[in-house]
């Protein structure tokens, strides 16, 4: 088993396919099927599911790609170690939708320019997700939303293993249909629908949190997967929403809404203790030059 074999692993995990792993790592399709054969004749254990050209993980192969992907990160940052003054490898980065859209075009533009030979990924989700994308080593670094008035933030962090920057502050809005009456505290909202993303959203537990304050009761979750689906369901009356103000003004041509502004939001760059490398460094100041 060595770090080779485990990015093959990885590649065909990532795309349920040996022909798509094989084009993406420029490999021969028959030495991928090889490997994979190889490795789970070492291992003893069957890492897919096979079905037709379709290649899916089992439940060992699900645990083996979560050590994969701590290995593979752990080499990459010790290959970046020897090279401390020169940004370079990858950059794994995890955001919320919203900081993805609204905060990070400028700043990752710079920083390419800055760094052009760092691989950056960037993929978004919850903000639990991320944390926990970051403990397990399959993010280098995330931008999670942390509520302002939670003072403990830094302890918390650092309990996890983590350390955090503050580096945006939103003004969060609930967000309601033009048509609906005039409201200034959770009594006042006649939708008891609530549209948001999949639970560990920071900004959905807030709405949650806010909406049933004085024992009402919790409002009925609508999951959707974007903010033009929130957006959507809001306008439609069928829900009220939440979102950073930074995200709405960034629609060209935005419904007719009533807005509220609950709170100010942190949102914070972490990572875990002990992670240094150049192109973090780099990303880390970029980033905070622009905030």
């Amino acid at each position: 088993m060595d770090l080779s074999s485990l990015e093959i692993f990885r590649a065909v995990a990532l795309e349920n396919s040996v022909t798509r792993a094989a084009q993406r790592l420029q490999r021969a399709q028959s030495n991928v099927t090889t490997r994979i054969r190889q490795l789970e004749e070492e291992l003893g254990a069957a890492l897919f599911l096979r079905d037709g050209k379709r290649m899916t993980l089992t439940d060992r192969g699900q645990a083996f790609l979560d050590y994969s992907e701590q290995l593979l990160a752990l080499a990459d940052e010790a290959r970046q170690a020897m090279h401390p003054q020169r940004p370079g490898g990858r950059l794994r980065l995890g955001s919320m939708e919203s900081t993805a859209a609204s905060r990070l075009p400028d700043p990752l533009a710079r920083f390419h320019g800055r760094c052009p030979e760092v691989e950056l990924e960037v993929s978004t989700g919850t903000s639990q997700a991320l944390v926990e994308g970051v403990l397990t080593r399959r993010l280098d670094c995330a931008l999670v939303a942390w509520p302002q008035g939670k003072q403990s933030w830094h302890e918390e962090v650092a309990s996890m293993g983590l350390e955090a920057l503050p580096v945006f502050d939103e003004e969060l809005l609930l967000v309601l249909s033009a048509s609906h009456p005039p409201v200034s505290r959770p009594a006042d909202v006649q939708t008891r629908g609530l549209a948001g993303f999949a639970e560990g959203c920071t900004y959905r537990q807030i709405a949650e949190n806010w909406l049933s304050a004085d024992g009402r009761p919790m409002p009925k979750i609508q999951q959707v997967g974007s903010y033009h689906a929130i957006l959507a369901c809001v306008a439609a009356g069928s829900c009220v929403g939440i979102l950073p103000r930074s995200v709405l003004e960034l629609q060209r041509n935005p419904p007719q809404l009533r807005t509220l502004a609950l709170m100010q939001v942190e949102t914070l760059l972490i990572w875990r203790q002990g992670y240094s490398t150049a192109a973090f460094e780099a990303f880390r100041e970029t980033l905070t030059s622009t905030a």
